[in-house]
């Protein structure tokens, strides 16, 4: 089974190149984070047409949150959002895993409203996580995280530490996620040479490899007994008009 996440930052901007890649990396299941579209306005018939089928939630110009999965697979008991009422939270079982897909406030700068938002925000995404493995074993919790977890996961510590993305109270919040019984499916022995997900569009930066480590993939301990690869597919940051992430992608043993 291989189960994706990808930030697209608009599926109107980035529809082809949607396609394209499903058409490419066949995944079982994809969650696209910012779609920027409100829920009815997500586009079933050109995402059907190259073999998938979605569930949406969304909202004008920011945020959105959709997973797609094959034709052939259903996306069952669907769940949507948080109390806070942003299109950031999506979830549904395929093929008998539960997937949450999740895209996490950003929080702007440390110490202001917003990441203080973050924060409490993180905070109530756990204890929805902590519902989902009460009811299900085989768990993935995957998204645009907005949270670097090690030094490792920036290009410049010296830049990053301590800052937002890189700050002890993000990752915090991501540790006490990971405490309910989830584990980074990104291993640093196997994909360290090769981590970052997202590349400002400033300063020439994915040339550069100026990025950070923000996406990812948490799986419940079943589905880490199945994991068999991590990677960051890199191909469609280099496409005309990309989105500043690239896709993650897990593979797992059936």
């Amino acid at each position: 089974m291989k189960l994706a996440t990808w930030n697209v930052n608009s599926v109107k901007a980035r529809l082809p190149h949607v396609q394209e890649w499903l058409q490419l990396e066949q995944p079982d299941v994809l969650g696209l984070q910012e779609t920027k579209l409100i829920t009815e306005n997500f586009p079933h018939e050109a995402i059907a047409e190259v073999g998938y089928q979605a569930v949406h939630y969304g909202q004008k110009t920011y945020n959105g949150v959709a997973l797609l999965a094959r034709q052939d697979q259903a996306i069952e008991d669907v769940w949507t959002g948080l109390s806070d009422g942003q299109a950031r939270v999506i979830i549904g079982t395929v093929g008998g895993v539960r997937v949450v897909n999740c895209y996490v406030v950003n929080g702007k700068e440390v110490g202001s409203d917003k990441y203080a938002f973050k924060l409490e925000w993180l905070e109530e995404l756990r204890q929805r996580v902590a519902q989902e493995l009460e009811a299900h074993s085989q768990v993935a919790v995957m998204g645009d995280f907005n949270i670097a977890p090690f030094v490792e996961d920036s290009h410049d510590p010296d830049k990053w530490e301590g800052n937002l993305h890189c700050s002890e109270p993000e990752r915090d919040g991501l540790k006490a996620l990971c405490k309910l019984g989830l584990t980074d499916s990104f291993d640093p022995e196997r994909n360290g040479h090769d981590r970052f997900t997202w590349w400002d569009y400033r300063q020439a930066a994915f040339r550069r490899n100026m990025g950070l480590r923000i996406d990812h993939i948490l799986l419940s301990a079943p589905l880490k007994e199945r994991l068999q690869d991590w990677k960051v597919d890199k191909v469609p940051r280099k496409w005309e008009r990309p989105s500043d992430h690239a896709p993650v992608i897990v593979t797992l043993n059936d």
